[in-house]
């Protein structure tokens, strides 16, 4: 499993012959994106309809290019209008061909403005991609609770602000899953303040004895 990580929590997973594209981000987006980095793509994961998850504009680009399959909640679909996608809710179960591909329980943070701005998300999910060999857990925008999820790589936030988990509580919910590797994501967001203190949240890890990677920009890991 190749595992390229791009602007916020954007990643794209090429395993088995499919390459899956997971919540392109409008963050620091790029017109050449789509072509340089977000070709030839088979599957959509989204994990919810904030814009740095979704963005819609270039989803639409790839599905006019290429024949793409997009899973995602009911929620996005309504919002976007993405009419050929397939709508997935925690506990589902769906394959790529032989790849399965397990929906998770996620629970976005809410800040009272975003009622306001209509942006509380009602509907959110994460992803395990398993290939037979590596099983990947992006866990989407989420703050703590209680599951018996397990996989060998975990993707998660740890930037907090009441949102998502935060670097004490992410590093506890990553303690229990206890993943071979953690791979933080979602640290990308305009203002500085909503992202976390990396030196702490590297401390913190470590002193877990979690093993971790930051992936920079279109970096690439193979596991």
């Amino acid at each position: 499993m190749k595992i390229t990580k791009f602007n916020q929590s954007n990643l794209l997973i090429e395993t088995k012959g499919k390459r899956i594209l997971i919540d392109p981000s409008n963050i620091e987006y790029k017109s050449e994106y789509v072509d340089e980095y977000w070709n030839n793509i088979d599957v959509i994961l989204i994990t919810h309809r904030h814009k740095d998850h979704c963005n819609i504009e270039v989803i639409n680009k790839i599905i006019e290019r290429d024949n793409v399959k997009i899973y995602t909640s009911n929620e996005v679909v309504k919002e976007y209008n993405l009419i050929n996608a397939n709508i997935v809710k925690e506990n589902d179960v769906f394959y790529i061909d032989d790849i399965k591909v397990e929906v998770t329980k996620a629970v976005h943070g809410y800040l009272t403005y975003m009622r306001e701005n209509k942006a509380e998300i009602l509907e959110n999910i994460g992803f395990i991609i398993d290939d037979g060999t590596t099983r990947l857990y992006t866990t989407s925008d989420t703050i703590n609770f209680y599951n018996n999820y397990k996989c060998d790589v975990l993707c998660m936030p740890f930037n907090g602000n009441g949102l998502t988990l935060g670097i004490v509580d992410g590093v506890s919910f990553a303690k229990a899953i206890n993943p071979k590797l953690v791979l933080p994501i979602h640290l990308q967001h305009p203002k500085s303040i909503m992202n976390p203190n990396l030196n702490e949240l590297k401390n913190a890890l470590q002193e877990e004895g979690l093993n971790y990677k930051i992936l920079g920009f279109n970096e690439t890991l193979e596991i």
